[in-house]
């Protein structure tokens, strides 16, 4: 574990982006062969496979392949700029104290803002038209499932990047946040083959009540 753990740092100095691109790729591909484990047992259990309540699960390889190609080509490259370029805006534009809490408040805040939803934003059109659907599909599919995705991991996100921006060094930032979305992937993945789900609708009347009070006040 330590020889592999010393060739991940050695060619993460050599090649940062092709590591980071390729890592990616691999937890994201991974993260959906557990979402489609979960979506086809959890089917399973409340009787949903109506033509065969019985059948085998099996992992649907083209759905893994555009996973993964979503990590290659966007986490991985998007992720490793962000991470370097947010650390050096905050300490030389904005002069704040690395470590400090002010200085992983602003750094959670605006990875909250703007690369939170930029991410599902991206994951869920490119989803939509992966599997070939026009694009006012498309657009029907985000709406559906960008709210609840965005309320769900408003959550937890925050709470892991604390730690990531608080005690990992910059390098290894999105390596952490990509063990975390092994599980990340996954449920981006189970949500979006979710589709319609009751709950999805509950979560957004939720937000639908909230801002009608606000608006009556």
């Amino acid at each position: 574990m330590l020889r592999l753990w010393k060739w991940y740092q050695n060619c993460l100095a050599l090649h940062p982006v092709k590591t980071q691109v390729i890592s990616s790729g691999l937890i994201w591909g991974l993260g959906d062969v557990s979402a489609q484990a979960v979506t086809h047992y959890t089917a399973k259990k409340h009787h949903h496979l109506h033509s065969n309540e019985n059948k085998e699960f099996a992992i649907n390889w083209r759905r893994v392949a555009t996973t993964s190609l979503f990590g290659f080509a966007f986490v991985g490259p998007v992720g490793h700029f962000w991470y370097e370029g947010l650390d050096r805006v905050i300490r030389l534009r904005f002069q704040m104290q690395p470590k400090s809490l002010r200085f992983v408040a602003t750094k959670v805040a605006l990875d909250g803002i703007i690369f939170g939803p930029l991410d599902l934003l991206v994951f869920f059109t490119y989803m939509g038209y992966s599997t070939g659907k026009n694009t006012t599909q498309v657009i029907e599919g985000v709406k559906r499932d960008f709210l609840p995705a965005l309320i769900l991991e408003g959550g937890i996100w925050p709470i892991v990047q604390v730690a990531n921006f608080r005690y990992i060094p910059v390098r290894y930032q999105l390596l952490y946040v990509n063990f975390f979305c092994l599980l990340d992937s996954s449920f981006l993945s189970w949500i979006e083959q979710q589709e319609d789900a009751a709950w999805k609708q509950w979560l957004k009347n939720i937000v639908r009540l909230k801002e009608q009070k606000e608006e009556g006040r």
